[in-house]
């Protein structure tokens, strides 16, 4: 299986209301190094409705700024959607959202 394919199959797993950081799909991945790759990855989600790319965030509960899925507030929106909150500067919050494999 490839990097790529070990994304998705993670991704696939991450509940409704919880979300994840690039750097922890790159370690559960098997290299903590490759955070990037995993942006790179989601970017080119082959099944976006099958694959959960909007549960993932930057390290700082950041959203993408050009999510690629429907826009800058899209990934924002889906989130909410499934009861996600964010702090008033505009995060996810992280301590009550944070998946944890």
């Amino acid at each position: 299986m490839g990097f790529f394919e070990k994304v998705y199959e993670i991704v696939e797993t991450i509940p409704r209301g919880k979300v994840a950081t690039y750097g922890q799909i790159a370690r559960l991945c098997g290299n903590a190094k490759m955070a990037r790759q995993v942006g790179w990855a989601l970017h080119v989600n082959p099944r976006p409705v099958e694959i959960p790319c909007h549960r993932v965030v930057n390290r700082e509960g950041k959203t993408a700024k050009a999510f690629a899925f429907g826009g800058k507030d899209a990934q924002r929106q889906l989130l909410e959607n499934e009861g996600v909150t964010f702090t008033s500067d505009g995060r996810v919050d992280m301590r009550k959202h944070c998946w944890e494999k």
